[in-house]
């Protein structure tokens, strides 16, 4: 069951980044009264990017964490961390890229990638 829970996180994931950024996002950006930060809105437009597209990062690693749990692993406490470790590294990764470092997040993203794989190496 929890592999079909797996499933429908990645297709929700799927449809959440493609749907939003094709409906929400790209209308959005069209507007002429988005905030200018840094000069302009290209940090705004890309802190909204990766703000809608963390969400489906998040519902990913959510489902590699059932189907982690559902295949009865040895040691699993070791595979969920190593998990929640790629998830938050690779959001960590997506917001550095997005806004060429600007947003902190990147930071506090790396931070827990950091803890939940030392916590599951050692």
């Amino acid at each position: 069951m929890l592999f079909i829970a797996a499933f429908l996180l990645i297709f929700i994931a799927l449809v959440h980044s493609i749907l939003g950024e094709k409906y929400i996002l790209i209308r959005l950006f069209k507007r002429n009264n988005l905030p200018k930060l840094f000069g302009g809105t290209w940090f705004t437009e890309n802190t909204l990017r990766f703000a809608w597209h963390v969400t489906s990062f998040a519902w990913v690693g959510f489902a590699a964490v059932l189907v982690t749990y559902e295949m009865n692993l040895s040691n699993p406490e070791q595979k969920i961390l190593l998990v929640t470790f790629a998830t938050f590294f690779l959001t960590g990764l997506v917001a550095f890229v997005f806004s060429k470092g600007k947003h902190l997040s990147w930071i506090v993203f790396w931070a827990i990638a950091a803890i939940c794989g030392w916590a599951a190496l050692y």
